[in-house]
């Protein structure tokens, strides 16, 4: 354990340090070396020159609003699938599954064609409706299986005995139980919008509604890299998933336990 702690924490360790090196002593010191001395200036040259704070706004709205987006409806959805049967719930999981084996590349073009044609191109809601939609097929997959299998019938039976609605069992009892699912979940989401580049680059123009992976792709070019501010940016890019994980460290923890118990 203290080999995989040390393993797991180094290249955090080092990717700061780096940031405290400007690029010509990055240059001509060892890479693993401590700054001789410390250097201030990357941090606010990266957050002020270079509008980083904007592309910070767009990465916290991405993904703070695509993971409660996820979160909600692919609850709701799964609840619909496992409890709520008709004819045609088959053929809507089945859709929904589909969507896990597609990848982005072989969908850009048509997400392009659809965002632009309904005038949201370059625009925060253009990228929030096909992050929202990439990420609901194993949202709803989770949530489906979980509850067919961890929810008791009954307990929603009972619900409805009692008089209330398929709304008010789901807000009452089925969200609060798929907490677990909901926690993975949201990992799983937050990173992968927090790091999605291709989408948000193909769908606006311009710095003011792009997020932080194009402005960590501005310092590094085949003709060369601005190291220095290079780790700086990816330093401050790092922070809120480091925040995330301190925050639900204890159910993410728990979410591992009850998926292992489950299986």
């Amino acid at each position: 354990m203290i080999i995989f702690t040390v393993l797991t924490i180094y290249p955090i360790f080092w990717l700061i340090i780096q940031s405290f090196k400007s690029s010509q002593v990055f240059l001509t010191t060892s890479k693993l070396s401590l700054p001789a001395e410390w250097y201030f200036g990357n941090y606010p040259f990266v957050w002020s020159q270079v509008g980083f704070y904007n592309f910070f706004y767009n990465s916290i709205i991405y993904s703070v609003v695509t993971v409660l987006a996820v979160v909600l409806l692919a609850n709701m959805a799964g609840f619909a699938f496992a409890k709520i049967t008709f004819k045609i719930t088959k053929l809507f999981h089945g859709l929904f599954i589909i969507g896990i084996l597609l990848t982005i590349q072989s969908i850009l073009i048509p997400i392009f064609l659809m965002i632009n044609a309904v005038g949201l191109f370059n625009t925060r809601l253009g990228v929030l409706i096909p992050y929202v939609g990439l990420g609901l097929p194993i949202g709803v997959y989770l949530y489906t299986d979980f509850i067919k299998n961890g929810i008791p019938g009954e307990l929603i039976e009972s619900g409805r005995i009692d008089g209330a609605s398929f709304l008010r069992v789901f807000s009452s009892i089925v969200f609060p139980m798929c907490a677990p699912v909901s926690i993975t979940l949201s990992i799983i989401t937050f990173i992968a919008t927090w790091n999605e580049f291709i989408l948000m680059s193909l769908l606006t123009a311009g710095d003011m509604y792009k997020s932080i992976p194009a402005a960590v792709g501005r310092f590094a070019g085949n003709l060369g890299s601005d190291y220095g501010k290079l780790f700086t940016a990816l330093s401050i890019s790092i922070v809120p998933i480091l925040i995330f994980y301190f925050i639900f460290r204890k159910q993410i923890t728990k979410g591992v336990a009850a998926g292992a118990v489950k299986g």
